[in-house]
């Protein structure tokens, strides 16, 4: 199975520390935030890797190169000015994706969720990671039903992670250009071809400087914790 980590983005709610430096190549725990998406996908034994490129794009192939640092393989989908939004970007990429499934990250957030979960083909044209509410995103996204199909209502909704697994058949019909991956994954949806788990471990959406710099005291002080054990 190959991922795909989505790192386009021009990261506004990051200025001013976005002016210079891509989202994803912020310092989290001494390391780029998408070093850790890279380090735990070599982990999981998923070695084929595509990275699309936006907002200063450049800096990413120079920072990670080929990816044989990491015992992967990468391979760069760049982006015009202004980017494609995530479904432009995943469908521009489709060509490096293969006809299989694939993984989905997300490359403004942190987890520590094991990818080795998501190596089960999923039965549908999607599968989503949905994690707990955080403060900033109170009523949630989706709810998940006990079969592990995920719904639009009833409450309680969660929210979505941005990890998932996702079918190439998700984008039939689409154009090239600029959209949104939400409403491809809502019609999929009603279709009943969306299923899901819920993850209860660490998970960031580093949305903002000021929740980068609480992600790195909180893994600094856990840090702290299990070197004082030791």
């Amino acid at each position: 199975m190959k991922a795909m980590i989505l790192a386009a983005g021009r990261g506004e709610r990051m200025r001013p520390l976005t002016d210079h430096t891509p989202k994803p190549l912020l310092p989290v725990a001494g390391r780029p935030l998408i070093v850790h998406h890279l380090e735990r996908l070599q982990v999981a034994g998923i070695v084929e890797v595509v990275i699309n490129t936006g907002h200063l794009g450049e800096q990413l192939p120079a920072a990670l190169g080929s990816g044989s640092a990491w015992g992967l393989n990468i391979a760069w989908s760049p982006e015009p000015p202004g980017a494609l939004e995530t479904g432009g970007g995943i469908f521009q990429a489709l060509p490096l994706l293969g006809q299989e499934s694939f993984i989905v990250i997300n490359g403004d957030i942190w987890t520590d969720y094991p990818f080795t979960q998501l190596l089960d083909t999923p039965n549908g044209l999607a599968h989503l990671v949905l994690v707990d509410n955080p403060q900033h995103h109170i009523g949630g996204d989706f709810a998940l039903l006990e079969n592990r199909r995920v719904m639009e209502q009833p409450s309680p909704r969660l929210t979505f992670s941005g990890i998932s697994v996702l079918r190439p058949g998700l984008f039939k019909d689409c154009q090239p250009g600029r959209f949104p991956l939400g409403p491809l994954l809502r019609r999929a949806i009603t279709m009943g071809q969306v299923s899901g788990e819920h993850y209860r471990g660490g998970w960031r959406d580093i949305g903002s400087p000021e929740r980068l710099a609480e992600l790195n005291m909180a893994l600094s002080a856990s840090k702290q914790q299990v070197a004082s054990s030791e």
